[in-house]
């Protein structure tokens, strides 16, 4: 029996979202440290040089781009008994896991070779769950504001998730476990443990809509691939690239995307290093993240609200405009200034969940207008080149806050830093993700998808659908 449901177009019950948000409890937690941890991880605590630690992760990111369609593709064509996107999330946990425990519990003896292989593999491993997963949430929904409160959940208990990880390392180092390598390491078990039991929860409980596809759809090119599968999925996917390239909406969320998350990662990235070299506080560093994401969290329903009056895509801007604003004040930041710091940071962060969820929210808005162009659903294809442009953004965002305070002379493995090097340490922590932000505001603020063009699309959608299992077409 197949596990395809039709979730008929009625309001999704909160069960409902929070289980499917379930998984995202643990996923962050696989790669929040990539940033925030393993850079100075590997630089101070293992000996590797900072630079070729940034270039090694941020190449691993660019590399995985290769993967991201080539996944996108094959989950909008898998046709199995439990769904499209499911066996994405059952097989690719267990190689997620793996490649985590590799990074996070290095041996004695690491070279910048060992961290490039794992990052890469764990970066891959992400992509075979994170990519079906979210393409997955984007069609549980077909409302405009139900959608936003989807993501909401999913991204609500990433940063719950966040809060866990850094909760573990407080209370171990309240306890006096202070060794960043048991720290890692007891983060490894919580993710061994606990993400096989939360994605059961979430492939158990949680069904998937049938995939649409409309009358204007002609599979007649296709039919003629059928038994050529390689070269099915690659005409597929450059095909579909095609028609994506000329989709104005779709271009301009990818603009937005690479600015907004190279400025947020360069942040997260130099974290530390302030906290470490500047304000000489470097315990504060797991609460302050902490309570950065209760803010956050806690300040979702009023980014939600925002939405519903303005628009999601005002509602990003106002975000990305409040961050920037609180980052032109880091530079006036200096030793012991720590109550400073903190107020700046959680005045900060409280609309850091806002642009994650309302931006997987456009994206399902944008798919709805590719399926009224091509005649079918293509949400994993989607968001996978979503994906390839967020990881493009990490890994600049990465290397920018890497590679730019070292070129200025400022280096970690010093305890005594020049005034110019911390001068521009802060000035690449707070001026430069600021202009950065700046550049995304204008690919957004006139965004031409809002609520009533959604639903304009939804209702040609509606009305065109002629078969919700593409294995009838293929017969």
């Amino acid at each position: 029996m197949s596990e395809f449901n039709t979730l008929a177009n009625q309001p999704l019950s909160r069960k409902l979202m929070i289980l499917y948000g379930l998984p995202h409890l643990t996923h962050t937690i696989v790669v929040l440290p990539m940033a925030l941890f393993i850079p100075s991880f590997y630089a101070d605590e293992l000996g590797l040089p900072l630079a070729s630690v940034g270039l090694a992760i941020s190449i691993s990111r660019f590399l995985d781009i290769i993967v991201d369609p080539i996944v996108g593709v094959m989950s909008d064509q898998m046709r199995t008994r439990w769904g499209r996107r499911k066996p994405w999330l059952a097989f690719g946990t267990p190689l997620l896991i793996l490649c985590a425990w590799m990074i996070f519990v290095p041996p004695k003896e690491v070279s910048v070779t060992y961290l490039f292989i794992w990052a890469t593999l764990l970066y891959m491993a992400y992509t075979f769950v994170d990519l079906p997963y979210k393409a997955w949430g984007a069609e549980l929904s077909t409302d405009y504001s139900e959608r936003s409160r989807v993501t909401a959940w999913r991204e609500a208990f990433g940063f719950f998730g966040q809060m866990l990880f850094l909760a573990i390392l407080i209370l171990m180092s309240l306890n006096g476990v202070r060794d960043i390598h048991l720290q890692l390491l007891a983060i490894a078990i919580l993710i061994v443990v606990s993400q096989p039991i939360l994605v059961a929860a979430t492939l158990w409980k949680v069904a998937e809509r049938e995939p649409e596809v409309l009358a204007t759809f002609n599979p007649t090119n296709f039919d003629s691939l059928r038994g050529q599968e390689n070269k099915f999925i690659f005409q597929r996917t450059r095909d579909a690239l095609s028609i994506m390239s000329q989709n104005h909406a779709f271009m301009r969320t990818l603009a937005a995307i690479v600015f907004l998350a190279t400025a947020v990662l360069m942040q997260a990235t130099l974290h530390r290093f302030v906290l470490n070299h500047v304000v000489k506080e470097p315990d504060v560093f797991a609460p302050m993240i902490m309570v950065e994401n209760f803010v956050s969290i806690a300040c979702l329903p009023l980014w939600i609200w925002i939405s519903d009056c303005f628009g999601k895509h005002r509602a990003i801007s106002f975000c990305a405009l409040w961050i920037g604003f609180w980052s032109l004040f880091f530079p006036l930041v200096g030793e012991g200034d720590t109550i400073l710091y903190v107020t700046l940071i959680l005045l900060r962060g409280s609309s850091l969940a806002a642009i994650f969820f309302l931006a997987s929210s456009i994206g399902a808005d944008v798919v709805d207008f590719d399926t009224v162009i091509s005649g079918r659903q293509r949400t994993g294809l989607f968001f996978s080149v979503w994906g390839i442009a967020s990881k493009f953004a990490v890994g600049l965002g990465v290397l920018l806050g890497t590679s730019l305070p070292a070129a200025f002379g400022f280096d970690p493995s010093q305890t005594v830093h020049t005034a110019s090097s911390i001068y521009a340490l802060l000035a690449i922590y707070g001026w430069l993700p600021c202009l950065i932000m700046l550049c995304g505001i204008p690919f957004l603020w006139n965004f031409p998808i809002d609520k009533e063009h959604q639903q304009e699309l939804r209702n040609k959608i509606s009305s065109a659908v002629v078969s919700e299992d593409l294995t009838d077409i293929a017969k």
